[in-house]
Protein backbone atom coordinates (compact mmCIF):
# COMPACT_ATOMS: atom_id res chain seq x y z
CA UNK A 1 0.00 0.00 0.00
CA UNK A 2 1.72 3.14 -0.85
CA UNK A 3 -1.23 5.57 -0.91
CA UNK A 4 0.69 8.53 -0.54
CA UNK A 5 3.41 8.20 -3.17
CA UNK A 6 1.18 8.03 -6.02
CA UNK A 7 -0.08 11.32 -5.60
CA UNK A 8 3.82 12.47 -5.29
CA UNK A 9 4.39 12.49 -1.87
CA UNK A 10 8.37 11.07 -1.00
CA UNK A 11 8.59 7.57 0.97
CA UNK A 12 9.53 9.08 3.72
CA UNK A 13 6.44 11.08 4.59
CA UNK A 14 4.12 8.44 3.65
CA UNK A 15 5.84 6.07 6.64
CA UNK A 16 5.87 9.29 8.61
CA UNK A 17 2.13 10.06 8.01
CA UNK A 18 1.76 6.14 8.47
CA UNK A 19 3.50 6.43 11.78
CA UNK A 20 1.27 9.24 13.19
CA UNK A 21 -1.65 7.33 12.76
CA UNK A 22 -0.34 4.33 14.43
CA UNK A 23 1.31 5.69 17.17
CA UNK A 24 -0.69 9.11 17.66
CA UNK A 25 1.10 12.56 18.44
CA UNK A 26 5.02 12.04 18.46
CA UNK A 27 8.14 14.15 18.46
CA UNK A 28 10.30 14.28 15.50
CA UNK A 29 12.93 12.77 17.40
CA UNK A 30 10.90 9.76 18.11
CA UNK A 31 9.51 9.32 14.57
CA UNK A 32 13.40 9.30 13.21
CA UNK A 33 13.72 5.90 15.31
CA UNK A 34 10.23 4.77 14.43
CA UNK A 35 11.09 5.56 10.10
CA UNK A 36 14.67 5.02 10.25
CA UNK A 37 15.57 8.62 9.31
CA UNK A 38 17.49 10.99 9.46
CA UNK A 39 15.75 14.22 11.47
CA UNK A 40 16.37 16.75 8.38
CA UNK A 41 14.84 14.03 6.20
CA UNK A 42 12.19 13.76 8.63
CA UNK A 43 11.67 17.40 8.87
CA UNK A 44 11.32 17.70 5.06
CA UNK A 45 8.76 14.78 5.05
CA UNK A 46 6.32 16.67 7.90
CA UNK A 47 6.90 19.67 5.75
CA UNK A 48 5.40 18.05 2.85
CA UNK A 49 2.53 16.85 4.53
CA UNK A 50 1.70 20.05 6.50
CA UNK A 51 1.38 21.89 2.92
CA UNK A 52 -1.29 19.31 2.38
CA UNK A 53 -2.54 19.63 5.55
CA UNK A 54 -2.29 15.86 6.41
CA UNK A 55 -0.19 17.13 9.89
CA UNK A 56 -0.24 19.99 12.36
CA UNK A 57 2.13 20.11 14.95
CA UNK A 58 0.84 19.86 18.65
CA UNK A 59 3.26 21.81 20.70
CA UNK A 60 6.72 19.87 20.53
CA UNK A 61 4.80 16.94 18.98
CA UNK A 62 2.92 15.88 14.88
CA UNK A 63 -0.34 15.01 14.93
CA UNK A 64 -1.86 13.36 12.31
CA UNK A 65 -5.06 14.57 10.51
CA UNK A 66 -7.87 12.61 8.44
CA UNK A 67 -7.35 12.75 5.17
CA UNK A 68 -10.34 12.87 3.39
CA UNK A 69 -11.06 16.62 4.35
CA UNK A 70 -7.34 17.60 3.02
CA UNK A 71 -7.25 14.69 0.03
CA UNK A 72 -10.73 15.74 -1.43
CA UNK A 73 -8.73 19.85 -1.84
CA UNK A 74 -6.22 18.12 -3.42
CA UNK A 75 -8.13 16.26 -6.08
CA UNK A 76 -9.98 19.23 -6.69
CA UNK A 77 -6.74 21.96 -7.07
CA UNK A 78 -5.41 18.59 -9.56
CA UNK A 79 -9.07 18.71 -11.26
CA UNK A 80 -8.42 22.52 -12.15
CA UNK A 81 -4.79 22.10 -13.09
CA UNK A 82 -5.79 18.91 -15.66
CA UNK A 83 -8.49 21.40 -16.69
CA UNK A 84 -6.11 24.00 -17.11
CA UNK A 85 -3.74 21.53 -19.31
CA UNK A 86 -6.50 20.39 -21.04
CA UNK A 87 -7.07 23.98 -22.45
CA UNK A 88 -3.39 24.75 -23.11
CA UNK A 89 -2.92 21.60 -25.22
CA UNK A 90 -6.04 22.98 -27.39
CA UNK A 91 -4.55 26.26 -27.88
CA UNK A 92 -1.07 25.19 -28.29
CA UNK A 93 -2.64 22.55 -31.26
CA UNK A 94 -5.06 25.65 -32.86
CA UNK A 95 -1.78 27.45 -32.55
CA UNK A 96 0.66 24.72 -34.61
CA UNK A 97 -2.50 23.97 -36.74
CA UNK A 98 -2.04 27.72 -37.61
CA UNK A 99 1.50 27.29 -38.37
CA UNK A 100 2.37 23.77 -40.07
CA UNK A 101 0.70 23.05 -43.51
CA UNK A 102 0.09 19.70 -42.46
CA UNK A 103 -1.38 19.95 -39.04
CA UNK A 104 -5.09 18.41 -39.00
CA UNK A 105 -5.66 18.32 -35.10
CA UNK A 106 -5.58 14.49 -35.07
CA UNK A 107 -2.53 13.73 -37.09
CA UNK A 108 1.43 14.53 -35.52
CA UNK A 109 4.30 13.39 -37.92
CA UNK A 110 7.22 12.35 -35.27
CA UNK A 111 10.69 12.91 -37.32
CA UNK A 112 13.38 12.41 -34.93
CA UNK A 113 14.22 8.57 -34.13
CA UNK A 114 13.99 9.26 -30.21
CA UNK A 115 10.41 10.30 -30.66
CA UNK A 116 10.01 7.80 -32.99
CA UNK A 117 10.85 5.02 -29.91
CA UNK A 118 9.53 7.16 -27.70
CA UNK A 119 5.96 7.10 -29.46
CA UNK A 120 6.33 3.29 -30.11
CA UNK A 121 6.94 2.90 -26.35
CA UNK A 122 3.92 4.38 -25.50
CA UNK A 123 1.74 2.20 -27.35
CA UNK A 124 2.65 -0.89 -24.94
CA UNK A 125 2.64 1.48 -21.45
CA UNK A 126 -0.30 3.15 -22.15
CA UNK A 127 -2.30 0.04 -23.51
CA UNK A 128 -5.37 -0.96 -21.04
CA UNK A 129 -7.46 -3.14 -23.09
CA UNK A 130 -5.61 -4.24 -26.34
CA UNK A 131 -2.97 -3.52 -28.88
CA UNK A 132 -3.36 -4.28 -32.33
CA UNK A 133 -0.82 -4.30 -34.89
CA UNK A 134 0.42 -4.97 -38.69
CA UNK A 135 3.62 -5.49 -38.87
CA UNK A 136 6.33 -6.09 -42.12
CA UNK A 137 9.54 -5.54 -39.40
CA UNK A 138 12.32 -3.32 -40.44
CA UNK A 139 11.88 -1.50 -43.43
CA UNK A 140 15.36 -0.80 -44.35
CA UNK A 141 19.11 -2.40 -44.73
CA UNK A 142 20.27 -0.57 -41.68
CA UNK A 143 17.73 -1.51 -39.24
CA UNK A 144 18.25 -4.47 -36.63
CA UNK A 145 16.46 -8.17 -37.46
CA UNK A 146 13.10 -8.36 -35.69
CA UNK A 147 12.60 -7.94 -32.25
CA UNK A 148 10.00 -8.25 -29.47
CA UNK A 149 9.52 -4.05 -28.86
CA UNK A 150 10.26 -2.80 -26.07
CA UNK A 151 7.28 -2.68 -23.45
CA UNK A 152 5.55 -5.85 -25.16
CA UNK A 153 6.22 -8.14 -22.45
CA UNK A 154 5.47 -5.81 -19.76
CA UNK A 155 2.21 -5.05 -21.28
CA UNK A 156 1.34 -9.34 -21.83
CA UNK A 157 1.76 -9.57 -18.52
CA UNK A 158 -0.50 -6.88 -17.36
CA UNK A 159 -3.33 -8.43 -19.24
CA UNK A 160 -3.16 -6.40 -22.47
CA UNK A 161 -4.48 -8.20 -25.41
CA UNK A 162 -2.57 -8.44 -28.62
CA UNK A 163 -3.49 -9.04 -31.89
CA UNK A 164 -0.90 -8.78 -34.84
CA UNK A 165 -0.63 -9.67 -38.37
CA UNK A 166 2.82 -10.56 -39.46
CA UNK A 167 3.90 -10.01 -42.99
CA UNK A 168 5.58 -13.38 -44.16
CA UNK A 169 9.03 -11.52 -44.37
CA UNK A 170 9.56 -10.92 -40.34
CA UNK A 171 8.71 -14.95 -40.36
CA UNK A 172 11.45 -16.01 -43.08
CA UNK A 173 14.12 -14.48 -39.97
CA UNK A 174 15.15 -16.82 -37.41
CA UNK A 175 15.20 -14.01 -34.80
CA UNK A 176 12.04 -12.94 -35.74
CA UNK A 177 10.20 -16.35 -35.57
CA UNK A 178 11.33 -17.17 -32.09
CA UNK A 179 10.30 -13.11 -31.02
CA UNK A 180 7.30 -14.06 -32.05
CA UNK A 181 6.74 -17.41 -30.68
CA UNK A 182 8.00 -15.74 -27.14
CA UNK A 183 4.88 -13.54 -27.64
CA UNK A 184 2.67 -16.04 -29.02
CA UNK A 185 3.43 -18.65 -25.90
CA UNK A 186 2.56 -15.86 -23.72
CA UNK A 187 -0.95 -14.82 -25.24
CA UNK A 188 -0.25 -12.67 -28.58
CA UNK A 189 -2.36 -13.60 -31.13
CA UNK A 190 -0.74 -13.73 -34.15
CA UNK A 191 -1.88 -14.34 -37.87
CA UNK A 192 0.63 -14.04 -41.06
CA UNK A 193 -0.02 -12.53 -44.23
CA UNK A 194 2.17 -12.89 -47.59
CA UNK A 195 2.09 -8.99 -48.04
CA UNK A 196 1.68 -6.52 -45.42
CA UNK A 197 1.97 -3.22 -46.60
CA UNK A 198 2.81 -1.10 -43.39
CA UNK A 199 3.77 -1.25 -39.91
CA UNK A 200 0.83 -0.10 -37.21
CA UNK A 201 0.08 -0.22 -33.87
CA UNK A 202 -3.15 0.76 -32.60
CA UNK A 203 -3.09 1.63 -28.71
CA UNK A 204 -6.64 0.53 -27.86
CA UNK A 205 -9.19 2.85 -29.62
CA UNK A 206 -7.27 6.09 -28.68
CA UNK A 207 -4.27 6.65 -31.06
CA UNK A 208 -2.35 4.67 -33.47
CA UNK A 209 1.27 4.44 -35.31
CA UNK A 210 1.39 4.44 -38.64
CA UNK A 211 5.40 3.80 -40.11
CA UNK A 212 5.24 3.07 -44.10
CA UNK A 213 8.49 1.14 -45.98
CA UNK A 214 11.25 3.46 -47.24
CA UNK A 215 14.37 3.24 -48.91
CA UNK A 216 17.73 2.05 -48.13
CA UNK A 217 18.80 5.26 -46.29
CA UNK A 218 15.73 7.26 -45.99
CA UNK A 219 15.04 8.50 -42.26
CA UNK A 220 11.23 6.42 -41.35
CA UNK A 221 8.93 8.83 -39.80
CA UNK A 222 6.12 7.70 -37.37
CA UNK A 223 2.24 9.18 -38.13
CA UNK A 224 0.77 9.65 -34.61
CA UNK A 225 -3.20 9.43 -35.55
CA UNK A 226 -5.28 10.27 -32.43
CA UNK A 227 -9.16 9.53 -32.30
CA UNK A 228 -10.77 10.21 -35.64
CA UNK A 229 -12.92 8.85 -39.11
CA UNK A 230 -9.19 8.29 -40.43
CA UNK A 231 -8.05 5.81 -36.87
CA UNK A 232 -11.62 4.38 -37.52
CA UNK A 233 -10.33 3.74 -40.67
CA UNK A 234 -7.20 1.83 -39.77
CA UNK A 235 -8.57 -0.01 -37.61
CA UNK A 236 -10.87 -1.31 -40.55
CA UNK A 237 -7.14 -1.89 -42.31
CA UNK A 238 -6.28 -3.89 -39.07
CA UNK A 239 -10.12 -6.11 -39.19
CA UNK A 240 -9.53 -6.58 -43.03
CA UNK A 241 -5.64 -7.79 -42.88
CA UNK A 242 -6.89 -10.09 -39.67
CA UNK A 243 -9.67 -12.07 -41.67
CA UNK A 244 -7.62 -12.44 -44.44
CA UNK A 245 -4.39 -14.02 -42.80
CA UNK A 246 -3.75 -17.35 -41.63
CA UNK A 247 -3.23 -18.01 -37.67
CA UNK A 248 -0.21 -18.80 -36.20
CA UNK A 249 -0.76 -21.82 -33.52
CA UNK A 250 0.79 -21.11 -29.56
CA UNK A 251 2.44 -24.43 -30.10
CA UNK A 252 2.39 -27.96 -31.29
CA UNK A 253 0.82 -30.88 -30.22
CA UNK A 254 0.99 -34.10 -31.70
CA UNK A 255 -1.79 -36.31 -32.92
CA UNK A 256 -1.67 -39.70 -34.20
CA UNK A 257 -4.71 -39.76 -36.90
CA UNK A 258 -3.87 -36.66 -39.26
CA UNK A 259 -7.19 -36.74 -40.66
CA UNK A 260 -8.58 -35.46 -37.05
CA UNK A 261 -5.69 -33.36 -35.85
CA UNK A 262 -2.18 -32.69 -37.42
CA UNK A 263 1.51 -34.27 -36.57
CA UNK A 264 3.86 -31.61 -35.04
CA UNK A 265 5.65 -32.09 -38.67
CA UNK A 266 3.02 -31.34 -40.57
CA UNK A 267 1.61 -28.13 -37.93
CA UNK A 268 5.16 -26.77 -38.68
CA UNK A 269 5.13 -27.92 -42.16
CA UNK A 270 1.72 -25.73 -42.34
CA UNK A 271 3.10 -23.10 -40.41
CA UNK A 272 6.19 -22.07 -42.59
CA UNK A 273 4.06 -22.90 -45.69
CA UNK A 274 2.03 -19.78 -44.71
CA UNK A 275 4.77 -17.58 -43.47
CA UNK A 276 5.20 -17.60 -48.19
CA UNK A 277 8.99 -19.51 -47.22
CA UNK A 278 10.03 -21.35 -50.12
CA UNK A 279 10.24 -25.49 -49.95
CA UNK A 280 14.19 -25.01 -49.46
CA UNK A 281 13.81 -22.72 -46.83
CA UNK A 282 11.07 -25.36 -45.23
CA UNK A 283 13.30 -28.67 -46.11
CA UNK A 284 16.54 -26.08 -44.01
CA UNK A 285 14.44 -25.64 -41.03
CA UNK A 286 12.89 -29.33 -41.14
CA UNK A 287 16.19 -30.65 -41.59
CA UNK A 288 14.97 -32.77 -44.74
CA UNK A 289 14.78 -32.55 -48.38
CA UNK A 290 13.04 -30.46 -51.08
CA UNK A 291 11.87 -33.98 -52.23
CA UNK A 292 10.31 -34.33 -48.89
CA UNK A 293 8.56 -31.39 -47.95
CA UNK A 294 7.05 -31.71 -51.56
CA UNK A 295 5.89 -34.85 -50.98
CA UNK A 296 4.72 -33.59 -47.71
CA UNK A 297 2.50 -30.79 -49.20
CA UNK A 298 1.32 -33.14 -51.59
CA UNK A 299 0.43 -35.34 -48.99
CA UNK A 300 -1.54 -32.59 -47.09
CA UNK A 301 -3.51 -31.31 -49.67
CA UNK A 302 -4.98 -35.04 -50.73
CA UNK A 303 -5.93 -35.24 -47.37
CA UNK A 304 -7.54 -31.82 -46.56
CA UNK A 305 -8.91 -31.82 -50.49
CA UNK A 306 -6.78 -28.96 -51.50
CA UNK A 307 -6.05 -28.56 -55.20
CA UNK A 308 -3.51 -25.56 -54.11
CA UNK A 309 -1.06 -24.50 -51.07
CA UNK A 310 -3.18 -21.25 -50.39
CA UNK A 311 -6.29 -23.83 -50.51
CA UNK A 312 -4.06 -26.04 -47.96
CA UNK A 313 -3.85 -23.07 -46.06
CA UNK A 314 -7.23 -22.18 -46.02
CA UNK A 315 -8.43 -25.77 -45.10
CA UNK A 316 -5.86 -26.12 -42.49
CA UNK A 317 -7.06 -22.97 -41.07
CA UNK A 318 -10.81 -23.76 -40.68
CA UNK A 319 -10.01 -26.95 -39.12
CA UNK A 320 -7.90 -25.56 -36.26
CA UNK A 321 -4.59 -27.05 -37.52
CA UNK A 322 -2.83 -23.01 -37.66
Amino acid sequence: MHPLRTIGLTATAEDVYLALIQSGPTTPAELEGIVRAASDTVGTAAGELADLGLVEPDGERLVARPPRAALDALVEIRAKELGALRDSADELSRFWRDHHAEGTGYIEIVRTAAACEAVSRRVQDEATHQVRALSIGPSDRRATPPQIAPGCLEALARGVAYSVVYGAQVLRDPIGREAIQTCVNLGERARVFPDVALNLMICDDRFAVVTAPVGNHERRHHVVVQRSALLDGLIGVFRSYWQMAVPLPAGTEPGDDMVTAPTNESRQLLTYLSAGLTDESIARELGVSERTVARRIARLQEVLGAQTRFQLGVQASRRGWL
